[in-house]
């Protein structure tokens, strides 16, 4: 089970920035916690160079269903987070496509679960660790990329995520369907194009991609 949860805040906003490092303590040895991570979000579509402080979130692999549904709602974690956010958005997803990695691993790849439904809607999380010296050339082709997923048929919501700022970044996008995801990979010009240049350019030393099948989303309010 893989989970992925977005906090948005009005206010306690720089309490939310300092738990990218403080959260590590409540988070790291949580029962049935595979691999996480915690991450800023940018402003913009897509990769982005300007962050968003109003919005957080964090990624994590569990064993099981039950341990990912007790730290949602039952943990210390979450009981700060319902103190100081404004609401928070769950995911529950199923792997069912990955390539490459994330730190020297896959942590997805021994959940893949080839058996889905390919009319109901998709997750998409792509991850990179760029090389230093292609950071400008790769921040340079940035808008186009962004243009290309803004304008794509079929995506509902999208939000670039990351660990580093300008350096380890990534995107969570979510999909129609199946379909939409294909039609987006192999038929828009823009996202053809920077693929291909991303792998001529070697702008990437680390990356991966990854699809899910949205098992579920749980929506909280808590008006802070």
């Amino acid at each position: 089970m893989v989970t992925i949860s977005f906090f948005s805040y009005k206010s306690n906003k720089f309490w939310a920035f300092k738990q990218m490092y403080l959260a590590n303590f409540l988070i790291k040895k949580t029962s049935g916690l595979k691999f996480y991570k915690l991450l800023g979000t940018g402003a913009g579509a897509g990769f982005s160079l300007y962050p968003d402080f109003s919005t957080y979130s964090i990624l994590c692999v569990w064993d099981n269903f039950k341990s990912a549904n007790d730290f949602i709602n039952n943990s210390h974690h979450s009981y700060k987070i319902s103190q100081k956010a404004f609401s928070r958005n769950d995911y529950f997803l199923k792997p069912i496509h990955s390539h490459g990695k994330w730190d020297g691993i896959n942590p997805f790849s021994e959940l893949i679960d080839s058996g889905f439904d390919k009319t109901k809607p998709i997750a998409i999380i792509t991850r990179a660790t760029l090389n230093f010296g292609k950071l400008f050339e790769f921040w340079r082709s940035v808008p186009k990329a962004s243009n290309a997923i803004k304008s794509a048929k079929g995506v509902s919501w999208f939000k670039g995520i990351g660990e580093v700022p300008f350096i380890q970044q990534a995107t969570f996008s979510i999909w129609e369907n199946l379909e939409s995801v294909t039609n987006f990979a192999y038929k828009n010009i823009n996202h053809s194009e920077i693929v291909k240049k991303t792998r001529k350019r070697k702008w990437y030393k680390e990356d991966l991609f990854s699809r899910f099948e949205i098992i579920n989303k749980k929506t909280k309010v808590f008006n802070n």
